[in-house]
């Protein structure tokens, strides 16, 4: 059942101690959230009602594990929980068409081979429907019509590319339907029949191909390039299969919502912004029409396409403010909407279209309630040449406006880097705010959302203008009051780990320390090492980044990798890795810890082994937290909680250098 649809493809002690925040911008009258409040397991997450009106479901602990729970919809107190997860936490769930089962799909220690697994709400073990090895699942297509079944994608016959399967939910049965060989991925339609074959071309962008009686059609009726493949692509079809729904940038800059006669190849243009993309879609349950887009600018804009739902999103704009939808009943009387406000919890309402009620789901972190949460402002940022970033700054819940005097910052850059920052609940954020320090989070060149032209300003600029765009924020911050020069860290994860290490290389002055979480530092194994599966988008990745496979891209690559230059680091940095990361693989951070040592640079390395491209595991998650914020403290002056016994409590291993992050040492001991 379509809902919602996001674009896109698709973490030591300083020389000097740092001086106590000043009285002028005092925290000593805020209360000091506690990290397991912010990243401990939420009570309840994830809301979802079945198809069919019956069921509640969501995910929340079981022995300290997130499990997934079911209910009756009119007795949401007799929950009983159906999964039996003792290590891994289930962090995506969704109902099966026929409202029997609820499916969810979960990997081994982050390794990301993500399997698919369905469970019956009447009870039972779980079942695991893709049981292989080195297999990634995609769900391919879902239908109205034939509830019994899905669609899914396994590239265990190919690492490379996913077959598609039928798979029948009762017995389990999987039956070919298409051999792969060199398609990025297929649209059905709610026949469950493979209608468009999408294939990545020479130019770096994709070809969508009919298919006709299983055959694939020998020219393609939509090609697009490089400049258009990040902001381009088909939704899937309405259901009578007539329409094909694209959100589409070509001829234009921002991706705009279109609705193509499948027939005839007439596209008509549906809604737009010439702001930024249309980047996130509302589809009727069952005739999967294109109701509603969302813009997100500043902050997110529906913009309504059926009036039939105007008067809906309105009164929840008016109830809930920033908000979004879990799941839609088949009858379309009742929603799950969760709310995503920059200064609360999330809460999860279920929606009575026809009463026009809200009723309380849960909230997914109580205990925040009454917490001193700070509110994240939209800032609009000139770049040296020109360009306006849009970014967001959060400052301490005790400073009213403009700060007394300049205040600690730390520069949270987001991944990807082709995605964005957006409006909303952050809790890293929260938590460095609640700590004493402005955060500033800057979507530059190359961030998605605000038009091909952005993006594509990008191409080539890693640790070149893509930086110089934050260095840019980070002048903008101290030129407004906001940051004092000599107290800015960097902090990110993946690619916001790549900027945190090229701003301890190649802007040595700018920072007063860095933490990098999952970064590459050396482009060249980075592009060498991807997972297979990611074969699709590899000339994508070429084109934008560079080509290891020529000399000159290759001496590009190493140029602008932070390991070539990690002699000129002479700021604290503090790193944390997943020893299973299938992207930026556990070496990414061996290479530059190593080449560190052998100068005698101190760097801090905590490794996870249980871990991938960032820290699923609630108890890693609050350790390596409670590193960072004592680390920043010692850097910056700020506030923090005593790491205490969060790393024990946790897999971590610190490979090198305990001895240069403040309490680490100590912790270890305990």
């Amino acid at each position: 059942m379509k809902t919602a649809i996001r674009v896109g493809l698709a973490l030591f002690l300083c020389a000097t101690a740092m001086p106590a925040l000043s009285q002028g911008n005092s925290m000593t009258e805020t209360a000091l959230i506690e990290r397991n409040k912010l990243f401990g397991n939420p009570v309840k997450a994830q809301g979802r009602m079945s198809p069919d009106g019956r069921w509640l479901s969501w995910i929340a602990p079981s022995n300290g594990v997130l499990n997934v729970w079911v209910a009756p919809v009119d007795q949401p107190d007799a929950a009983r929980v159906l999964t039996n997860e003792s290590k891994r936490p289930i962090r995506q769930h969704f109902w099966a068409p026929d409202s029997s089962m609820i499916m969810f799909i979960n990997d081994k220690d982050g390794n990301e081979d993500f399997l698919l697994y369905g469970v019956k709400v009447a009870g039972g073990a779980p079942v695991n429907f893709t049981p292989f090895e080195k297999t990634t699942v995609q769900v391919v297509g879902t239908s109205n019509i034939y509830k019994d079944r899905v669609l899914i994608g396994m590239n265990n016959r190919d690492a490379k590319w996913h077959d598609v399967h039928s798979l029948e939910l009762a017995t389990g049965k999987l039956t070919l339907v298409q051999q792969n060989d060199g398609f990025a991925g297929f649209i059905a339609d709610d026949h469950l029949k493979l209608r468009v074959a999408i294939r990545p071309n020479v130019a770096g962008g994709q070809d969508y191909f009919r298919i006709t009686d299983g055959k694939v059609a020998a020219e393609p009726f939509v090609s697009f390039g490089l400049d258009d493949s990040q902001t381009t692509q088909a939704f899937g079809f309405s259901a009578d299969g007539k329409t094909l729904y694209w959100i589409d940038a070509r001829g234009r800059d921002t991706a705009a919502a279109w609705a193509m006669d499948f027939e005839t190849g007439r596209m008509t243009l549906l809604a737009e912004d010439g702001r930024a993309d249309v980047d996130n879609a509302m589809f009727h349950p069952t005739t999967n029409a294109l109701q509603a887009v969302a813009v997100n600018y500043l902050t997110p804009e529906w913009k309504v396409l059926d009036p039939s739902i105007a008067g809906d999103i309105a009164f929840l704009n008016e109830k809930l403010g920033h908000w979004l939808i879990g799941s839609r009943t088949d009858a379309d009387d009742k929603w799950v909407v969760a709310t995503d406000n920059s200064d609360a919890a999330s809460s999860s309402w279920i929606y009575d279209r026809k009463a026009k009620t809200l009723s309380k789901m849960f909230d997914t972190r109580p205990e925040l309630a009454g917490a001193p949460l700070a509110k994240m402002q939209p800032v609009e940022i000139k770049s040296r040449d020109g360009k306006t970033l849009v970014s967001y700054l959060t400052l301490p819940v005790s400073v009213k406006g403009k700060p007394d005097k300049p205040l600690p910052m730390v520069l949270l850059v987001h991944g990807g880097p082709w995605a964005r920052d957006t409006y909303g609940m952050d809790r890293e954020t929260q938590l460095l705010a609640n700590r004493g320090y402005a955060v500033l989070q800057v979507n530059f060149r190359g961030s998605t959302g605000f038009g091909k032209s952005f993006i594509s300003a990008g191409d080539g600029e890693w640790g070149a203008k893509m930086h110089d765009d934050l260095i840019d924020a980070v002048n903008w911050a101290v030129e407004q009051g906001v940051a004092d020069r000599s107290r800015v860290a960097i902090m990110g994860g993946s690619y916001g780990g790549y900027a945190t290490l090229a701003g301890l290389t190649f802007t040595p002055d700018t920072f007063a320390c860095g933490v990098d979480i999952v970064g590459p530092s050396n482009l060249n194994t980075l592009l060498s090492t991807v997972p297979p599966y990611w074969e699709s988008f590899r000339k994508q990745l070429i084109r934008r980044m560079g080509d290891p496979e020529t000399e000159e891209g290759r001496m590009w690559l190493k140029e602008r990798s932070p390991l070539t230059h990690a002699d000129k680091i002479s700021k604290p940095l503090l790193i944390g890795q997943g020893a299973n990361d299938p992207r930026v693989k556990q070496a990414e951070s061996d290479q530059i810890v190593a080449a560190m040592q052998a100068k005698s640079i101190p760097v801090t390395y905590v490794l996870f082994p249980d871990e991938g491209h960032g820290f699923a595991r609630p108890a890693n998650n609050i350790a390596f937290m409670a590193v960072t914020e004592n680390f920043l403290k010692a850097c910056l002056g700020g506030r923090a909680e005593p790491i205490g016994a969060t790393v024990s409590a946790s897999s971590a291993k610190v490979p090198h250098g305990a001895e240069f992050a403040p309490g680490l040492k100590e912790a270890l001991a305990k």
